[in-house]
């Protein structure tokens, strides 16, 4: 049947194949662990090339550079709105539910257990000032392997802006540009035929892994966490969409694909090199996608936001450990910095949150052992809600903009509801 060729139909599929085989053979499960790691360093291998030749090939064409500032100003106050917004909506959130009320884990109160396996040195050193440094690569090349999107982002601007002061509307460097451009987003094309693999092997490690004790045990924190992570997506980017006249519904069915790409591998940064090509169909200008979406990845992490607040006023329940209001206000404010840089990458949210713990030191560092265990099953909804959140993001700003097509998105919407009809017809036969 035409409707299993869908390639987000497949990884739908292998996650619920996934769960099925981690329930029944968890030792084996575990063992498929290798498949979604592999999958997700094969992403990241091509986020490098996509942000330089994206990025480099839009800021290159720019002879206004005012309209880059205003760009650049409105997107980030949006950031900071925004994640601010999902950091209140989990903070709120937990606070009402409670779920963590009358657990008593007072064996966490010692600093050890869990929390020992983040990586020290990743956490206690963190400062704005080392956040600005880390910024600037060592060398040129040396952004490429980082691994992080911020020092990639900074070349790139900087060479689309000496491209855009030196050239020529006939240079041939625009030419081997959009031909570079051509063959990354081929050999992405190859890599994302293998999706479904690496969403398998990424559900069925997690579910095999930690089972059904500890989620029956933490459930009531799951269900809150993913109740306050729908509350931000469909209230206030549900706001923020409509105020800049798009439907987050509309958009949610746009970016179907990428959304359980990244609910399936735990992982937002997989979808980005999709989202370039999608937005950039959907109406969006090139300038737009180029800048917007790569910054978001490292100032607009609102499932990271949601995790850490979420996560914090569980900690605090958990552990009998009352949070004055001085100190509340305390963690909303390193949260602020903390959950800045770095891309969506499994885990992520975990450590930022290790780190917000580090630098406060009003909650237990053994409490991180509480969320240690779920950590996978939570990254589901907080991998999701980064894309969504991003995705809005570049729509909004750049209609806010006028580089948006209206025409454009409405267009491709329609076109993808009429392709999905003939499948749906068809499916009876097949």
């Amino acid at each position: 049947m035409k409707i299993f060729k869908k390639l987000h139909i497949q990884v739908l599929l292998a996650i619920l194949l996934a769960i099925v085989f981690g329930l029944l053979a968890p030792k084996q499960a575990v063992q498929m662990k290798p498949l979604g790691v592999g999958f997700i360093a094969l992403l990241k291998m091509m986020l490098g090339p996509i942000i330089f030749c994206t990025v480099v090939h839009g800021v290159g064409h720019i002879k206004d550079y005012r309209k880059l500032g205003r760009l650049g100003i409105k997107t980030l106050v949006y950031f900071e709105v925004v994640s601010t917004l999902a950091m209140l909506v989990g903070w709120a959130t937990v606070t009402l539910v409670q779920p963590g009320t009358g657990l008593h884990a007072h064996d966490l109160t010692e600093s050890g257990g869990a929390a020992a396996v983040i990586k020290a040195g990743t956490t206690g050193d963190f400062s704005f000032t080392h956040f600005l440094l880390s910024i600037i690569p060592r060398t040129l090349l040396s952004a490429f392997t980082s691994g992080d999107i911020l020092p990639v982002l900074f070349v790139s601007l900087l060479v689309g802006f000496a491209l855009s002061a030196v050239s020529k509307p006939d240079w041939a460097a625009f030419r081997l540009l959009e031909e570079a451009q051509a063959i990354v987003f081929k050999i992405l094309g190859f890599i994302m035929r293998l999706s479904p693999i690496g969403a398998f092997g990424a559900m069925a490690a997690a579910v095999g892994g930690y089972g059904g004790t500890t989620l029956l045990y933490l459930l009531r924190y799951i269900l809150t966490y993913y109740g306050a992570t729908l509350i931000f997506i469909f209230v206030i980017l549900g706001i923020v969409s409509g105020m800049a006249g798009l439907s987050i519904l509309r958009i949610l069915s746009l970016i179907k694909e990428e959304a359980i790409l990244a609910m399936g591998t735990g992982a937002s940064e997989v979808a980005f090199p999709r989202l370039v090509t999608k937005l950039k169909q959907a109406g969006c200008d090139e300038v737009a996608v180029g800048f917007i979406l790569p910054a978001g990845y490292s100032f607009n992490i609102d499932g990271a936001c949601i995790y850490m607040a979420c996560g914090l006023g569980f900690i605090s329940q958990a552990t009998d450990t009352p949070l004055s209001w001085s100190q509340q206000l305390a963690l909303l404010a390193v949260m602020f910095l903390t959950s800045k840089g770095g891309a969506g990458a499994t885990g992520g949210a975990l450590v930022k949150l290790t780190a917000s713990l580090q630098s406060t030191r009003v909650l237990p560092m053994g409490g991180v052992g509480l969320l240690f265990g779920i950590d996978r099953v939570l990254g589901v909804a907080t991998s999701t809600t980064n894309v969504i959140g991003n995705t809005v993001a570049t729509l909004v700003v750049s209609r806010w903009e006028g580089l948006f097509d209206r025409r454009q998105f409405d267009a491709m919407l329609h076109e993808r509801t009429q392709t999905a009809k003939p499948d749906l017809a068809a499916s009876p036969r097949g």
